[in-house]
């Protein structure tokens, strides 16, 4: 078993994308916590999540040895004047869930998104039966900023709010 000790965290490099893959295809596919449709074709997911040497546009991994336990996507939230604000996505290996993964990555991230000169951090989508994601994210200093209700189609709960949170950096 691993541990968020062991955990290195880095920016992703093509020939990493079949443990991303392995990831988000995992993640997507379950219909709970992310806005991309559930059965995505691995065209589609690379295109959107992949981002290798795209100035502030940058695709991450979490490894623990040699395998890839998590990814994070981190950019501008907005091109031109709202290029200050970084949004960001994390994907954890769902085997890998509860070890500390996602929380010491998410710090690793949101430290490098300061040194990037991000002044905050907004996500755009935090659906609102995301409990977990939602502990993790107010525990680091993230509040809900705004309510969008019904904006998700929950794969077993139907129709569900997505937060918008927000965090100074």
């Amino acid at each position: 078993m691993s541990d968020a000790a062991e955990l290195t965290v880095r920016p992703a490099t093509v020939d990493d994308w079949p443990g991303i893959w392995r990831i988000f295809r995992r993640v997507v596919a379950s219909g709970d916590t992310y806005t991309y449709p559930p059965d995505i074709d691995e065209a589609a997911a690379r295109a959107a999540w992949l981002h290798v040497d795209e100035g502030r546009t940058i695709t991450y991994v979490a490894e623990s040895g040699d395998v890839v336990v998590g990814t994070a996507l981190l950019k501008p939230n907005l091109p031109g004047l709202g290029d200050h604000i970084a949004n960001a996505g994390w994907m954890v290996d769902p085997d890998r869930a509860g070890q500390g993964i996602g929380r010491s990555f998410a710090i690793a991230v949101i430290d490098e998104a300061r040194r990037l000169g991000f002044s905050g951090m907004q996500f755009n989508a935090v659906v609102a039966a995301n409990t977990v994601a939602l502990g993790l994210w107010s525990s680091l200093g993230f509040e809900i900023v705004g309510t969008i209700p019904d904006a998700f189609r929950h794969r077993q709960l139907g129709p569900t709010s997505l937060h918008i949170m927000y965090r100074s950096l």
